[in-house]
């Protein structure tokens, strides 16, 4: 599309105007009269390109930004050339073949504008124009009207064509080339006269608000110009925001309900899916993302900032609506916290250390004291101002200075005190604790605790404990089941005071809850199965897990043992010594040899004391050695003959 030049008005200048080849009255130099050496080979335009690849960076650094911005009415790429030149057209060319072909560059400016045919909405466009002689070889010049009757259109075809390229570029992205075509009417345009084309690309590839942007003629990189987006910022605050589609931020409204504890947030409405809300505290605190739709009045404070946007491509609304509000102060200074520590000098001088943090940050005063009952009477001649440049900001996102006193004596336990400015008191005292004092008051604390703690459990258990201490001195402890069965076995030959102590032990047995059977009991059962079979099925009703069979001995019972053991041993000799049984006394005449023959049967299994054990009606202490060897191992109780004592 071709333009006149009167069209070139439509853009603010906001680059930087290369002189280079100009005159102060527009004229060409001398030297610019001279044709300049054509880049032919793609080898020497790479090597051009890969020489001036760092060039960029140091024009990027020294160049000021763009100041201005305007409306321009083109949506899609356009050029436009000047008077003396026709049929303009752009297309895309690869850096590697760029070229410009019968032109000599003098000028390059480039600047951004926004682009729309409709103000309503309006893009990002790269304008970049150029200043430029034409130098035609000789054969072109010479070309002209032969004075014969030709047609317009032969004239028009005889018209020399040129080309300009013009490449640009980011520091992330590699160079876009735009190359401009155009036709050449010798008799407008001469050696004395500078051809213009602007090339306006609408959203170019790779730039973005705020991009650094380099641009240059093809093979000429001492005409390189940088350029700088204005950034989202910059252009939202323009007047021309109402047509950047990144420019729109959410329409935030706070408000308060009555007898409510919280602030709700309300939006107008639109693209509340993509909708992000972040909260920070003072103008350079981190803004912390908020997913809910209410904040409670708690932690709402006069520093608090809300930040709104649609995306991440979109310009951020900043706004600080509690800035004027009485309850936001009273919050702060409600959440004001002190701490005191020790530290050390590098001279391994004690440090008084201090530690305030708030929402915000705080003017006011710290100074040490030492306390004196109910007050702090203040060290004169430390106070410290609370500076606004030693605030930060920790993870919590509350802001927090720190500070230190020297010559304050530790061992005192000193304290601290602050004014914050606005609050109608003071905050403290904030003392120090000596460890080295309470350190050892704790331990002697645990200690008596710890000794109580024994005593309580040891009268709590006392009757536990008194009957564990006589059963240990009686022959051992053993469990029984609080409701298990106890089977109680008399002593052959049982004289009159020995039954009765059995009969006692029995009945004392039954009232702690055991389920006691004892053979004087059960004289008629006995007669009617006969005293083997009534064993067993007395054993038959035993729980291996903590039922017991008590045997009681006496001076007999041992005796009885002593025999039935001796016996038992011959009758073996004998068996081995002869095939046929022998007629001898039976080892199963009564309950006690039966019970005999068990507890031979259990220790030769290894059971040993699981289901027996002894009980001696002797006040006289005896150890299991003074037993027949049969016993020995068994669990041996000793009571005295008139009170059978406590039982487990």
């Amino acid at each position: 599309m071709t333009h006149s030049s009167q069209q070139l008005q439509y853009h603010v200048r906001a680059g930087i105007h290369s002189s280079e080849g100009i005159t102060q009255s527009g004229s060409p130099n001398t030297a610019t009269n001279k044709v300049k050496p054509k880049v032919s080979s793609l080898l020497t335009c790479g090597r051009m390109f890969l020489r001036g690849w760092w060039i960029w960076w140091v024009l990027l650094t020294l160049s000021p930004s763009t100041c201005g911005l305007e409306i321009s009415g083109y949506e899609s790429d356009e050029v436009i050339c000047s008077q003396g030149l026709s049929d303009c057209t752009m297309k895309d060319e690869i850096i590697l073949l760029a070229e410009n072909d019968g032109v000599d560059v003098q000028n390059l400016t480039a600047n951004f504008n926004l682009c729309s045919d409709t103000k309503e909405t309006c893009a990002l466009c790269l304008v970049i124009d150029t200043e430029f002689h034409i130098h035609l070889d000789k054969n072109m010049e010479d070309e002209g009207p032969s004075g014969n009757n030709e047609e317009d259109d032969s004239e028009e075809a005889r018209k020399p064509k040129a080309s300009l390229t013009v490449c640009y570029q980011t520091a992330s992205t590699m160079p876009t080339c735009k190359k401009a075509e155009f036709s050449v009417n010798q008799s407008a345009v001469t050696q004395h006269n500078r051809a213009k084309v602007s090339m306006v690309i609408t959203k170019p590839a790779g730039l973005s608000f705020s991009s650094k942007v380099i641009v240059y003629p093809s093979s000429l990189l001492h005409l390189t110009q940088r350029v700088v987006v204005p950034s989202l910022e910059k252009v939202c605050s323009l007047e021309l925001k109402t047509c950047v589609e990144e420019c729109q931020v959410p329409e935030l409204s706070i408000v308060i309900p009555k007898e409510k504890n919280h602030v709700e947030l309300q939006f107008d409405g639109k693209n509340n899916g993509s909708l992000s809300v972040c909260i920070q505290h003072e103008h350079n605190g981190i803004c912390q993302s908020w997913e809910r739709k209410t904040i409670p009045l708690y932690s709402v404070t006069h520093c608090m900032c809300l930040k709104t946007w649609y995306d991440q491509n979109f310009v951020r609304s900043r706004r600080c609506p509690f800035a004027n509000m009485d309850f936001s102060q009273r919050n702060v200074w409600q959440n004001v916290s002190v701490s005191v520590g020790q530290g050390q000098t590098n001279q391994h001088c004690e440090l008084l250390l201090w530690n305030l943090s708030a929402p915000c940050r705080l003017e006011g005063e710290v100074w040490p004291c030492r306390k004196e009952g109910s007050s702090c009477r203040e060290i004169r001649g430390l106070r410290q101002q609370l500076a606004n440049k030693k605030w930060r900001q920790n993870r919590k996102g509350l802001w927090e200075e720190t500070g230190y006193f020297e010559d304050v004596d530790l061992q005192l336990s000193p304290c601290v005190m602050v004014k914050v400015k606005g609050m109608g008191h003071e905050l403290g005292p904030f003392c120090f604790k000596n460890t080295d004092r309470w350190r050892w008051g704790l331990l002697v604390v645990f200690v008596m605790l710890l000794f109580c703690f024994a005593m309580l459990v040891f009268f709590i258990l006392h009757s536990f404990v008194k009957k564990w201490v006589w059963s240990w001195h009686h022959g051992g402890f053993v469990k029984i089941g609080r409701e298990g069965r106890v089977l109680l076995l008399s002593p052959p030959d049982v004289d009159d005071g020995v039954s009765e102590s059995v009969c006692g032990l029995g009945s004392l047995l039954c009232k702690q809850g055991f389920n006691v059977s004892v053979d004087q009991w059960s004289r008629k059962e006995q007669c009617a199965l006969g005293p083997l079979p009534w064993l067993h099925s007395q054993l038959l009703k035993l729980n291996t897990q903590g039922d017991r069979v008590v045997v009681v001995l006496n001076k007999k019972a041992q005796e009885r043992t002593e025999e039935w053991v001796h016996t038992h041993k011959r009758v073996i000799t004998k068996k081995m010594a002869d095939e046929g049984l022998p007629q001898i006394w039976s080892p199963y005449s009564d309950v006690f040899t039966a019970s005999l023959c068990l507890i031979q049967a259990d220790k030769q299994q290894g059971r040993n004391g699981e289901r027996f054990l002894l009980v001696k009606f002797d006040s006289s202490p005896s150890s299991d050695r003074n037993l027949p060897e049969l016993l020995q191992g068994l669990p041996l109780f000793q009571l005295p003959l008139s009170d059978p004592g406590p039982t487990n």
